[in-house]
């Protein structure tokens, strides 16, 4: 293969993304690398310290395998994956974690091979953020000034496209002017037919992509013969390709490429190729009565459009998603340092990934997060609360795509109580309300937590966004919230609050903060919107409130877990949107004690959630970090979370309830609650503004989220976009 000069656009602006930073990154060890995380369906991981040294999963754990090597002067090497097991890895030197790339760099002394997975995920360009594809590009180079032959092998396993192993799958051709493509999927398309948590897509199509060069080779063989074909002779069996349709325990075939490089030199005659790997689900969302198509297909687009265009982007994507984790890691070290730029790195795709972002009828975008590992719900109030930092900092419009869809289902007749939902259904079924007591009944319900969440974020939005024209087409409905929370959010009745997993409690003074911040907020949203004497009666009552809390919740130098529990003590993060929106209610004293007591009880991986056990939850962690706005404080702080993080044992996608004196997992991984790493970030005004700028200017014709001018009526299976 001839070598291509814009595929040299990665290495070398590489040596520029690491020109930007104003200090080196510390030594960083993932619990499990990013490579293909696009939405809680098509999310593929390596859980392992070498790339070829452990099969590639899926954040379920399920096995979903991308196998590479590469063949240099005839000898066979592991790039990826762990077949065949009697092949040599090739020494991996390295692995790197930028927002939207991967790259791992192998090197034996002769040859040096880079694998980058390119996942464009671009906050300002919905169009291309929402494209579910990642490209797998490679670059070569002599380092000992001979010349290498040099050949490289991938294949994608038939595991992509199934949710058990029984499952049926076929393979086909697909035409796409100037590449080879392949697809797989199953025969049966149960489109949207299963929900739950720990399951994997079973409908649509994986796709595999490389240019269309007589040299190169894509084809569907048996797994274990393509790859011992490739290891003796550099290529893919002289058979007949298996296109026959078969189980994947029955022996479907891999997607399996084979890409000459030729004689590869110094870096003026290197080898670079890429493959496309994609994945097109037709169908993401069951809306109520409306099954929505992924974003990316608003125009009318299918595979072959995607692929096509993949491949022409490439090098303006290459260019612009080097230019955005330089500019992004400056930044994030700015905030926090090295290190919390490093996480924020590793919770970017993770945040984005457990999320799908889908088109409404008029083509308006709206974003489902799922609550991966948990109960597998959608729409989820309280995923989206900690998620809110991410999406407010790099994109106002993609926040409100997370929140109009449990507006809109607040406000119709389906709902009938007067606090906020807490989810939307069972992912990717957003129906109606599946936790606790559902539409039916109050028991299991988060009534202050769901409400408050709600009124928060949506100040948060008018905060970002300088006005509250967001809220007015909802203000009904907050004044109702608000209400609510007047009523009940004081002394909160015995409840769940988001910490779900510690039981329900009264008196909560965490929730009973979230509730005067929350009712602060209403205030502020009032006073926006040009209401000075309603804005002026909020914050009295609040202010009153205060006071109140203040004297009910001390004791002895902190403040409690619940207002009957003296010598309790427990992790106030609520208070930090206080900071945000400038709400000024609780005096300085009160989070400066705190702190000094947090910095007092924490332990070797963190500080625990509160007084009653070990664990902790790491995005609260940040949000507790902010409270007093001092550098210091953060930074004693979060370091313990870095060292958890770079230290535990459970090799899962970032988790986010760990044991703060082990680092062991306590439960959850893969959910994109991380995007609440990133409220140190939000916090800085100067970056906020930039950032979120940004991902307001694209627009390419995009039109504003139409809001329904009325509810549906009550005979309606729930609320129409």
């Amino acid at each position: 293969m001839k070598q291509t000069p814009r595929l040299l656009i990665p290495l070398f602006l590489a040596t520029a993304t690491l020109s930007v930073l104003a200090q080196p990154l510390p030594a960083f060890r993932p619990p499990a690398v990013p490579l293909v995380t696009h939405d809680p369906y098509l999310s593929i991981w390596s859980c392992g310290d070498t790339l070829n040294g452990i099969e590639t999963a899926h954040w379920t754990r399920t096995l979903q395998p991308l196998n590479c090597m590469i063949r240099i002067n005839g000898e066979a090497f592991r790039l990826m994956g762990t077949q065949p097991k009697d092949v040599k890895p090739f020494p991996q030197t390295s692995v790197r974690v930028w927002p939207t790339r991967t790259v791992y760099e192998f090197a034996n002394g002769k040859v040096r091979a880079t694998l980058t997975f390119l996942t464009p995920a671009l906050p300002s360009d919905l169009d291309l953020l929402s494209r579910p594809l990642t490209y797998l590009i490679w670059d070569v180079v002599s380092l000992d000034g001979a010349k290498h032959q040099v050949e490289l092998y991938f294949d994608c396993g038939p595991e992509m496209a199934v949710n058990t192993m029984q499952q049926v799958v076929e393979v086909a051709p697909v035409e796409v002017p100037g590449l080879q493509v392949l697809r797989l999927g199953t025969t049966h398309q149960p489109v949207l037919e299963k929900k739950g948590d720990p399951i994997r897509i079973d409908w649509g199509q994986a796709l595999v992509g490389i240019r269309a060069n007589p040299a190169c080779h894509l084809a569907p063989f048996p797994g274990e013969a393509a790859r011992r074909t490739f290891v003796a002779d550099g290529r893919l069996p002289l058979g007949k390709p298996d296109f026959k349709p078969k189980s994947v325990s029955g022996g479907a075939p891999v997607l399996a490429a084979v890409l000459p490089l030729g004689k590869v030199g110094m870096l003026n005659s290197r080898g670079t190729c890429h493959v496309l790997l994609a994945y097109d689900d037709v169908k993401s969302i069951r809306y109520f009565s409306q099954d929505l198509a992924p974003y990316w297909r608003r125009p009318g687009a299918d595979a072959a459009w995607l692929l096509d265009q993949a491949e022409a982007d490439l090098a303006d994507v290459l260019k612009r998603c080097e230019a955005f984790d330089g500019r992004f890691m400056k930044d994030m070290t700015r905030v926090g340092g090295a290190e919390y730029a490093l996480m924020t790195a590793l919770a970017y795709r993770q945040t984005l990934a457990g999320c799908k972002l889908v088109a409404d009828a008029s083509g308006a975008p709206l974003l489902f997060p799922k609550e991966n590992s948990s109960n597998g719900c959608i729409g989820t109030t309280d995923v989206i609360y900690p998620m809110f930092p991410f999406y407010l900092f790099f994109s106002p419009t993609l926040a409100k795509a997370a929140l109009v869809p449990v507006l809109d289902y607040a406000r119709s007749p389906r709902w009938p109580f007067p606090f906020a939902p807490h989810d939307l259904g069972t992912y990717p079924h957003a129906t109606g309300q599946a936790y606790g007591g559902g539409e039916k009944s109050l028991d299991g319900q988060m009534p202050i937590e769901e409400t408050a969440n709600l009124l928060l974020m949506v100040a948060g939005l008018a905060k970002v966004e300088g006005n509250a024209a967001f809220a007015g087409a909802y203000w009904p409905l907050l004044e109702t919230w608000a209400g609510y929370l007047k009523d009940a959010g004081w002394d909160p009745a015995e409840q769940l609050c988001t910490d779900d997993f510690t039981g329900p409690m009264p008196h909560n003074v965490n929730l009973s903060a979230k509730a005067i911040c929350a009712l602060g907020a209403f205030g502020q949203l009032c006073e926006q919107r040009g209401d000075p004497d309603a804005a002026r009666r909020w914050q009295e009552l609040v202010r009153g409130w205060v006071d109140r809390w203040v004297d009910a919740a001390y004791s002895r130098g902190h403040y409690r877990l619940a207002f009957d529990q003296p010598d309790t003590w427990s992790q106030k993060y609520n208070l930090v949107w206080d900071r945000f929106l400038g709400l000024n209610l609780f005096p300085s004293n009160v989070v400066r004690e705190e702190m000094d007591h947090y910095l007092k009880v924490q332990l070797k991986y963190g500080l625990p959630l509160d007084s009653r056990a070990s664990f902790t939850k790491l995005d609260w962690i940040f949000w507790t970090a902010c409270l007093t706005g001092e550098r210091e404080d953060m930074d004693r702080l979060l370091a313990p979370a870095f060292k958890f993080v770079n230290e535990t044992f459970d090799r899962v996608p970032m988790t986010d309830w760990y044991m703060a004196d082990t680092a062991r997992r306590k439960g959850f991984q893969a959910r994109s609650v991380v995007g609440g790493l990133f409220m140190p970030a939000l916090l800085d005004e100067g970056l906020r503004t930039k950032w979120s700028k940004e991902g307001e200017d694209y627009r390419k014709g995009w039109a504003p989220i139409p809001i329904p001018s009325a509810a549906p009526a009550t005979n309606a299976p729930g609320p129409q976009p």
